[in-house]
């Protein structure tokens, strides 16, 4: 999970004091406005729940006003702290965390509970209408999801939500996976532009397909995804394939369509926008796709497919997010292919990750994407997948602690919570109404403006990849 804090602002606190809001993004998407008590707050509750040892440093208190100079070493020392903690899946997958950042969530929209409905997609743009609360977090939402289409619950291991956008063009732009840190409703509530939440496979080895292929509703979803992905040019496929899997389609063979849709290129990856990379030349237009232990780039000439690299995952020993601090240069205006390519640069993030070429050669290699945190989040599942392999699958239990635990406001207060109703429950809030009362509290349009992709001010979070430990000279 990528964390980062890229800048404060001071808000009224509503009795004519101010206080320094800390602006926490989560995978390049603005999440909450916490206060440094609050964090100082969690900081205690996982050191109780997990060992000091566990816990990164926390930044100490200080007694006196801070400095402009002091808030700014502040924001970069939580930023390193939370980033920390982000990296470590025991606390990330707490229930302290998840319960701490969905309660963050909701304080900040100023949400109150009601049920509403909302609209879940599946990949041939079904529609379904979902009864939710507005504080249900997203596996709460994706349980009730396979409910409504009367698939076992044995399978929400295999499937997760996702925010998605449609292009004018017709195009599938994912924008990211909903995480079980944050409600569905409210992100997409706050999340500009439009945008729908589509359910899909969350895996990327096909060899699972089997297990969903044992069930029926399981493998009609599976079936319309590959449908879609070969609809829109993600998987890659001839005259003759074409051919072959519409007389599987008219068939209604389709068992028989993804066991042979699993033979072509780039089953099961997912595609991202048009970039472009400093390999093997500097400002290469490139089209990335994950997936298959892999990332795969081919290089876009003027008209057709010209090179193809493929990276193994196994291979990077690390990758980082980074903000460019320079534009791309002034001549990039002369690529024919500039206007699609490299739109919207201000926005973009490099994904940089070191490469075992071969013996003892490192490369480093640079994409420039406004989709890097997205293509860092996929790369991290990968490693996972991979490792949960040879660790051993662990079944997702959709059963939850009900135990409560307390969530620090940004008045000081307290309210007890559990991950299935984060919701107020102390007498001064008996009335269901929102769980802070702040005369400036942030509003939807402002939200909108605030759930985009954000620049970096300072730092750079590296994240180490376990499975290159293992390489070894039989894998070069």
């Amino acid at each position: 999970m990528h964390f980062s804090i890229p800048y404060t602002q001071e808000l009224n606190e509503g009795n004519g004091s101010t206080f320094i809001g800390y602006n926490v993004y989560i995978n390049g998407v603005f999440h909450c406005t916490v206060r440094y008590k609050q964090l100082h707050n969690l900081n205690e509750q996982l050191k109780k729940e997990f060992g000091s040892d566990s816990i990164p440093p926390f930044p100490p208190k200080k007694l006196l006003p801070l400095t402009a100079g002091q808030l700014e070493e502040r924001r970069v020392l939580l930023e390193k702290y939370i980033q920390i903690v982000g990296q470590d899946g025991k606390l990330v997958s707490s229930e302290i965390l998840t319960g701490f950042l969905l309660s963050a969530q909701q304080e900040t929209i100023c949400q109150k509970k009601e049920d509403v409905n909302l609209d879940i997609y599946v990949t041939n743009n079904y529609q379904m209408s979902i009864r939710v609360s507005t504080i249900h977090r997203t596996e709460q939402v994706l349980s009730k999801t396979l409910k409504q289409i009367s698939l076992s619950l044995d399978f929400i291991q295999y499937f997760s939500l996702y925010l998605i956008k449609l292009e004018n063009t017709g195009d599938m732009v994912v924008l990211r996976k909903l995480s079980d840190f944050e409600s569905p409703y409210m992100t997409q509530q706050a999340v500009q532009g439009a945008n729908r939440i589509m359910l899909r496979k969350s895996y990327w080895d096909k060899a699972f397909d089997k297990e969903l292929m044992k069930d029926p509703i399981a493998l009609n979803l599976l079936y319309l995804q590959t449908l879609a992905d070969i609809e829109r040019g993600w998987i890659i496929t001839t005259k003759e394939n074409r051919s072959h899997l519409e007389q599987l389609q008219d068939k209604f063979a389709k068992r028989e369509y993804i066991e042979y849709a699993q033979r072509l290129k780039y089953y099961g990856f997912l595609q991202f926008g048009l970039c472009y990379c400093d390999y093997p030349y500097a400002r290469t237009g490139v089209q990335i796709s994950i997936g298959n232990e892999e990332l795969n780039m081919r290089i876009l000439g003027p008209s057709k497919l010209v090179k193809e690299g493929v990276f193994k995952v196994t291979r990077m020993r690390c990758w980082r997010i980074t903000a460019p601090n320079d534009k791309l240069p002034s001549n990039i205006e002369d690529d024919s292919h500039s206007n699609s390519i490299y739109s919207n640069t201000k926005s973009r993030m490099e994904l940089s990750f070191e490469y075992l070429m071969s013996k003892d050669k490192l490369h480093l290699i640079t994409i420039s994407s406004d989709q890097a945190i997205l293509m860092s989040v996929c790369l991290q599942s990968l490693v996972d997948e991979l490792l949960m392999k040879k660790n051993g699958f662990k079944k997702k239990s959709v059963e939850s602690n009900k135990g409560k635990r307390p969530y620090m406001k940004r008045d000081g207060s307290y309210q007890f919570v559990s991950i299935d109703s984060i919701y107020m429950d102390s007498a001064e809030e008996s009335d269901g109404e929102s769980i802070n009362d702040f005369q400036e509290p942030f509003s939807i349009k402002k939200l909108q403006e605030k759930f985009s992709s954000v620049s970096f001010k300072s730092g750079r979070e590296i994240i180490e990849n376990h499975v290159f430990e293992g390489i070894g000279d039989d894998d070069l």
